[in-house]
């Protein structure tokens, strides 16, 4: 790996570590409308991001396609707020690890996606590092008890995790992480108001408690502003494949930070589990990439970064 390929990694696993420990957060939340809390948590990161894009954003905003709006409304729908809403749906009939399972299994999915989609074969190092962080993270995870609700919901959020990262290739090049980011975001808050409006009417947003207010800050400004954006630089450095591959860290993060609020424990299976996440990152990511015209090997602009 070079330089360029060693800060994508290192950025997309701080965003992946940030997400796992975001679990926290989420689980104080319980009581506030799931629609008004993605309203709120997705419109103040727009905010937040609107001052870094630069004097060209509105140009670029402008430049896209119909087709290509359209990628950046299925990105909102299905890889942020149609994942999230999953989550929550499956944990209602069963225990947390079984969405985290199938959400685990997203490397794979698009070590073979991508290629498919790009007309290649799929890379045998990025493959078996995804066969093994997943492993890994089923491993730290465990499984729990489910029903057929739960397990649907659960194939739902692993689609929603996929979406995140296959449907933003296309539209990462032009608009580049931080555009990109904002953009998602906004329009991920236009659509959780109307789901809001039409699934709860009046209630779906209401001031929240202190407790809450700190929740949906750290969702906004630590997992989405700074999250979304290291994630976007590192699959723009590394390409989707070996990006996701760090989406492994996310129950080991979770699992790291568990027993600091007494909703779980880190013992041998998490260790084991750990290793191999690390073991199968390892391992994709010192695969090539599959041609010169490959993400990470162009030049990054400063508009784009």
């Amino acid at each position: 790996m070079n330089a360029t390929t060693t800060r994508g990694a290192l950025l997309a696993a701080l965003a992946c570590v940030l997400v796992g420990g975001s679990f926290t957060a989420n689980s104080l939340l319980g009581d506030y409308p799931y629609a008004g809390g993605q309203f709120l948590r997705y419109a103040l990161a727009c905010l937040l991001l609107l001052p870094s894009l630069g004097p060209d954003a509105g140009a670029r905003i402008r430049a896209l396609t119909p087709r290509q709006w359209a990628r950046l409304v299925l990105l909102a729908a299905i890889g942020m707020v149609g994942f999230n809403l999953a989550v929550i749906a499956a944990e209602r009939t069963a225990e947390p690890a079984v969405p985290g399972v199938f959400v685990g299994c997203a490397p794979v999915v698009v070590a073979v996606l991508v290629p498919l989609l790009e007309g290649r074969r799929p890379r045998r190092a990025v493959l078996c590092g995804a066969s093994l962080v997943v492993a890994g993270a089923c491993a730290v995870q465990g499984w729990g008890r489910t029903d057929g609700t739960g397990i649907a919901f659960s194939v739902c959020a692993l689609a929603g995790e996929v979406g995140f990262a296959v449907l933003a290739v296309p539209v990462l090049r032009p608009l580049g992480p931080r555009l990109l980011s904002a953009t998602v975001c906004g329009v991920a808050a236009v659509e959780s108001a109307i789901a809001g409006a039409v699934l709860d009417g009046g209630a779906w947003l209401r001031r929240p408690d202190a407790t809450e207010t700190a929740a949906l800050l750290w969702q906004a400004v630590i997992v989405t502003v700074i999250g979304f954006v290291c994630w976007y630089i590192g699959m723009q450095r590394l390409g989707a494949e070996r990006a996701t591959l760090f989406s492994g860290l996310i129950p080991v993060a979770a699992a790291f930070t568990a027993p600091l609020v007494g909703t779980g424990s880190y013992g041998v299976p998490q260790a084991v589990g750990s290793a191999l996440v690390g073991a199968g990152v390892v391992l994709g990511c010192r695969a090539r990439p599959s041609s010169p015209h490959h993400e990470e090997m162009r030049p990054l602009t400063s508009k784009q970064v």
